[in-house]
């Protein structure tokens, strides 16, 4: 893909063991495969990951709560 911007985001409501099972998955792509892939407009977007990586985790608590994670190059 070269230097083409490539933005995929995707929301869904999942239970905690489901989005848990996810995360496992998403683990085991860059783990095993050394990249994740995204489906969009019907097309399959490969993404390599390198052999190093940044990653950030961020929580936040509050009314509403989140944990963030990102891995960046």
């Amino acid at each position: 893909m070269g230097d083409e911007l490539f933005e995929h985001e995707t929301e869904t409501e999942l239970t905690r063991e489901e989005a848990a099972q996810k995360l496992r998955e998403l683990a085991d792509a860059i783990a095993r495969h050394n990249e994740v892939s995204f489906v969009q407009n019907n097309k399959t977007v490969r993404v390599d990951i390198p052999e190093r990586v940044k990653m950030k985790v961020e929580i936040e608590r509050g009314e509403e709560s989140e944990l963030e994670i990102e891995l960046s190059w």
